[in-house]
């Protein structure tokens, strides 16, 4: 027996455990930017409506998060009459937050048909285009830009929908990363490279504001919440 290719052999079966036992451990490195891959549309959008189904009573958003988002629409619309979107908003509690806050006319959107069983929600994949909606938003509040199979789509797609000078907020955080990417969220993006990607995609159509959020004690696991603001310019 060679005693060098046991140890390898050994070693390359219980790396963790070696390294364990001088008190280092080894956790799996990730890109910057991660997008699953589906076999189809219909795959993306059964596996989106059945874990939207499976929380349907959760909540990400935190009033704190969304009153930092009130008080920045406050400050650039004064007391407006304004029109919103929330994207992917499962049971609505975002947008009727924000409607008990502002005069807003504000509409929540979801993939799934339970998106018909909450007030101030219709179904609608916010991929795609709604030409009452062009050039006619305010602003737009987001948490679930990580649920995008295509989210330089979808990006596209929102910063089309508001009116020069409306506001894009994308709640964001390292949960948000390529390490909490997975079937059911499909895309990650590490928080400090997410300027750049904007950047990349809007160039001087826009211009940036990050946010910090505290987190709601009950919600102490998580990590810190950033809110992204993003500007239409031109």
């Amino acid at each position: 027996m060679n005693p060098s290719r046991t140890l390898k052999t050994f070693l390359k079966k219980n790396t963790k455990l070696f390294f364990s036992l001088f008190g280092y451990e080894i956790n799996k490195k990730y890109s910057d930017i991660y997008i699953h891959k589906y076999k189809s549309y219909q795959e993306y959008k059964d596996i989106q409506i059945f874990h939207n189904k499976r929380k349907i009573q959760k909540v990400w958003a935190s009033k704190n998060t969304l009153n930092k988002v009130i008080n920045r629409v406050r400050k650039d619309f004064k007391n407006k009459k304004l029109f919103a979107l929330c994207h992917g908003t499962r049971n609505g509690f975002e947008q009727n937050y924000l409607a008990s806050k502002l005069r807003v006319r504000i509409i929540g959107t979801d993939i799934s048909e339970t998106a018909l069983n909450f007030p101030l929600s219709i179904i609608w994949d916010f991929h795609k285009e709604n030409k009452n909606w062009i050039n006619k938003c305010d602003f737009i509040y987001t948490n679930s830009l990580d649920q995008s199979w295509k989210p330089e789509l979808a990006l596209g797609t929102w910063l089309r929908q508001l009116k020069i000078g409306g506001l894009l907020f994308i709640e964001h955080s390292e949960d948000h990363g390529p390490q909490g990417a997975s079937e059911m969220d499909p895309f990650g993006i590490k928080p400090k490279i997410f300027p750049y990607y904007l950047i990349g995609l809007f160039g001087d159509r826009i211009s940036m504001q990050v946010i910090k959020a505290s987190i709601p004690e009950k919600n102490k696991e998580r990590y810190p919440v950033e809110i992204f603001v993003i500007k239409k310019l031109k």
